[in-house]
């Protein structure tokens, strides 16, 4: 879920607690303040009819019109006593005129005439019912958190979005950055001190991310070309021992081991140094190089090589497919796929190298998908073949991102397939 979501979510779920306190008090505050003018209208009214009473004066008609009741009962001392002076509580009461009974603030009080008789006043009057109230409450309340909820909400996402603006632009570098191609590092043109200090640090790493891998291609470059004159030396002395001298047929045998394994430190050792070539750029002449012509003179030689593998390979290739390179990348590009569409196919299996518009295919048979991620990195491999260095598809990747070239990998029907997509002419 985006940041922007996750925070509207959050503020949805914080104001929904909010508004239902908020509610409660309110209704809390509403019923005291109702009560409170109920309960000094009953009092006047009470004095009222105590003080008539007293005088012997006329007592109010229970039929005026206010809806308004009540009722005075003689009562003994003890009572008089025992309960408070002044009550006041909710009740339902009758009302004649009506015919029926409603909700009423009732308020109660003692009082003694001048013959020290005692008198129960019961003052009522008609109140507000609790239920509609909290029913017209509950509904605002909704009403009002949804309105709020989306002006807050949509305040929160225009200011989310200005405020967040050089964040985005920070991450939408990021996704364009490639390691190893030097950047400038992302803008820092924010006037917020967090956005400029989160872009430097930014800048800081890739420009200390840049100066690794520079010197990682220079480390690999240098200790390649180091390599070639020994590795070349110990070869030569190898066949001069083989040439000259009369080893036991187990000493020979250690010493074509030892060729082999030499063979393939010089095959990875050329193959880096290639890496590290194309890594530095030094490949920069360029020509029109027919892929499909280099492709018919090169299935024949890998069909003798892996003869014993009984293969099958077919081409679905135009007359011509020619792209703008230098030959000798066009030509290690070309050759490592197709070698290890060789390599990796199993015994008996089948090759297809087809071409449609600017795209060229290599798919092989397979028994299980390789990983996506990893397949271009140095010496990477699904599942060890001998003879095989682990940079085939490195150099591969490693081409395709010196010209820009769009290379996908996919495993559907158990074979492998690897896309090569030109841009148009």
């Amino acid at each position: 879920m985006k940041l922007i979501y996750r925070i509207a979510l959050r503020l949805s779920l914080v104001l929904l607690p909010l508004m239902a306190l908020w509610a409660g008090l309110f209704y809390y505050a509403i019923v005291d303040e109702i009560n409170d003018e109920s309960d000094d209208a009953l009092e006047d009214y009470s004095e009222l009819i105590i003080t008539r009473m007293l005088a012997g004066r006329e007592l109010p008609n229970l039929n005026s019109g206010s809806n308004n009741s009540y009722s005075i009962v003689p009562v003994d001392e003890a009572y008089a006593r025992t309960h408070p002076n002044i009550d006041y509580y909710d009740a339902d009461v009758y009302i004649h005129e009506k015919e029926e009974t409603e909700p009423a603030r009732i308020m109660t009080t003692i009082f003694r005439d001048a013959d020290d008789m005692y008198y129960e006043l019961r003052v009522a009057m008609p109140t507000f019912e609790r239920e509609d109230l909290l029913r017209a409450l509950a509904f605002w309340v909704v009403t009002l958190y949804l309105m709020l909820l989306v002006c807050v909400l949509g305040v929160t996402l225009w200011i989310f979005n200005r405020s967040m603006r050089p964040l985005y632009a920070l991450l939408r570098w990021f996704d364009g950055y490639v390691p190893g191609r030097g950047s400038d590092g992302p803008s820092t043109d924010s006037t917020i001190p967090e956005f400029r200090q989160l872009n430097d640090a930014a800048a800081g790493a890739v420009r200390r991310s840049e100066a690794s891998i520079e010197q990682q291609k220079q480390f690999i470059g240098n200790a390649s070309h180091e390599l070639q004159t020994p590795l070349a030396i110990l070869g030569n002395r190898l066949e001069w021992i083989l040439d000259n001298t009369s080893p036991d047929r187990r000493q020979a045998e250690e010493m074509f081991k030892m060729k082999r394994t030499l063979s393939h430190l010089v095959r990875l050792n050329k193959t880096l140094l290639l890496l590290s070539k194309i890594d530095n750029g030094q490949f920069p002449e360029s020509s029109d190089v027919d892929l499909a012509a280099l492709l018919r003179e090169q299935v024949p030689t890998y069909d003798e090589i892996y003869e014993w593998r009984h293969l099958t390979v077919s081409m679905a290739l135009p007359e011509s497919f020619t792209v703008r390179m230098n030959d000798s990348l066009a030509s290690t590009l070309v050759t490592n796929l197709l070698k290890n569409a060789y390599v990796h196919s199993p015994e008996g299996g089948t090759i297809e190298i087809s071409a449609e518009g600017r795209t060229m295919t290599f798919s092989n048979d397979g028994s299980a998908p390789l990983d996506a991620e990893r397949i271009f990195e140095r010496f990477y491999q699904g599942d060890r073949k001998e003879g095989s260095t682990g940079l085939g598809l490195a150099l591969v990747g490693a081409v395709c991102r010196y010209y820009g070239l769009k290379i996908d990998y996919r495993f559907e029907g158990s074979r492998h397939s690897f896309s090569i997509s030109w841009p148009e002419a």
